[in-house]
């Protein structure tokens, strides 16, 4: 062999070796079963799961209906029905459900993002639907920033079709157009999560992003509120100081909100919202940066109220429900989380449960359908007292939670 000092003698070099192109990081999930699944689990021994639809686009939360048919958002594109989804043949009809307002749907980021249903709903069919409006995106800023502002709408549900909808809330101020949530609760209140991850709107006190916010079921400000009358603040925020915020819910006991949000990298919490609390961000988080650097010096301060649960590594929360039902008695009372990832590789969501004291101090959590390597996006109980799952991929698929035979 020619060595490298004879080869630059004679004025030539080596050819360097291919650099090998690293692995993607990730598992490749296996398809969705046609049949059901048959898995153990910690507390409940057998439980079925059965895919009952399939194959829709963008998917971000769904909502079961009352005569057990579900709506499905197809984030930032409109609603899908999926007609019988507690019956044993499910369909999901073709189109999107009439009269649901657009906002260039090409980008998924804009238009309808989650829903809800008030709780009188079988009576006067309300139905309320979160909405980032359409804001040009500035120079130099990287569309994983991409803005908008922030609308919640009430329509009416009626023979398969929403009508009559209204702006009942809205910002004249843009920012992060991000995933959020919004839950009426029993007392006919509603509570609204924003996105504020970026430039430190989560502690502008002016402005609505990155807030929990609670409102009358007309869009009108409680005057119970705890900033209402300060000057410079906004009279809807209850909470402030938040990141990313992809799930919300309201105990159905107790009636206290409840929110997850993600860290920047690791540090995603459960917040249990306190009324004029600051939660923190961008001032401290548990999170990292994404080079593995402490985002923040400190995890918490003097006057912010620290998080429920903290997940670490990050779990990319989303969508949230205490069961309430008696087709799971071992499960009454916990907390279920969707969860896109663990630990930043793809493919490895699941469905987490926690167990809680009466205080809400942490017992015990589980993970659950780890072995399906889906993308948990969004849980809810049916009418039926079974629990509903949304994926957002590979496949798109909604899931039904059934005790086992």
């Amino acid at each position: 062999m020619i060595s490298k000092k004879l080869l630059a003698v004679m004025g030539l070099t080596l050819a360097a070796p291919a650099l090998a192109q690293p692995a993607p990081i990730g598992i490749t999930p296996p398809p969705l079963a046609d049949t059901p699944y048959s898995f153990d689990t910690a507390e409940v021994h057998g439980i079925e799961v059965t895919v009952l639809a399939k194959g829709f686009a963008q998917p971000f939360a769904i909502e079961p209906l009352p005569n057990g048919d579900m709506l499905i958002v197809e984030r930032g594109v409109g609603l899908r029905l999926l007609r019988g989804a507690t019956g044993a043949t499910p369909e999901l009809v073709e189109g999107h459900v009439p009269g649901v307002p657009e906002d260039t749907p090409e980008v998924f980021s804009y238009g309808v993002i989650d829903i809800a249903l008030h709780p009188d709903f079988a009576e006067n069919g309300w139905i309320y639907f979160t909405f980032n409006g359409f804001a040009p995106l500035p120079e130099g800023t990287s569309p994983l920033q991409r803005p908008g502002y922030f609308k919640l709408l009430r329509g009416t549900w009626a023979d398969g079709a929403v009508t009559g909808v209204e702006t009942i809330f809205e910002t004249e101020n843009q920012a992060y157009a991000g995933g959020t949530r919004v839950h009426v609760a029993d007392d006919g209140m509603v509570w609204v999560a924003t996105t504020g991850p970026y430039d430190g709107t989560s502690q502008d006190m002016s402005d609505i992003y990155g807030k929990v916010l609670r409102l009358n079921a007309d869009g009108s400000i409680p005057a119970n509120n705890p900033h209402v009358g300060e000057d410079g603040v906004h009279p809807a925020i209850y909470s402030h100081g938040h990141r990313d915020q992809h799930g919300l819910t309201v105990h159905p006991a107790t009636g206290q909100a409840f929110t997850v949000e993600h860290g920047p990298n690791g540090g995603d919490e459960l917040n249990l919202i306190q009324p004029g609390g600051d939660y923190g961000w961008p001032d401290y988080s548990f999170g990292r940066e994404y080079d593995g650097s402490d985002a923040t010096p400190l995890p918490f301060g003097p006057d912010t109220v620290e998080p429920t649960v903290v997940w670490l590594p990050s779990i990319a929360p989303s969508g949230l429900m205490f069961y309430t039902g008696d087709a799971f008695p071992e499960w009454q009372g916990n907390l279920f989380i969707g969860s896109a990832r663990w630990g930043e590789i793809n493919a490895t969501g699941s469905l987490q449960r926690v167990v809680f004291n009466e205080d809400f101090g942490e017992l015990r959590r589980e993970a659950l359908l780890q072995q399906l390597h889906q993308r948990v996006r969004d849980v809810a109980q049916g009418p039926d007292g079974l629990i509903y799952v949304l994926t957002d991929g590979p496949e798109n698929a909604v899931l039904r939670i059934a005790p086992g035979n």
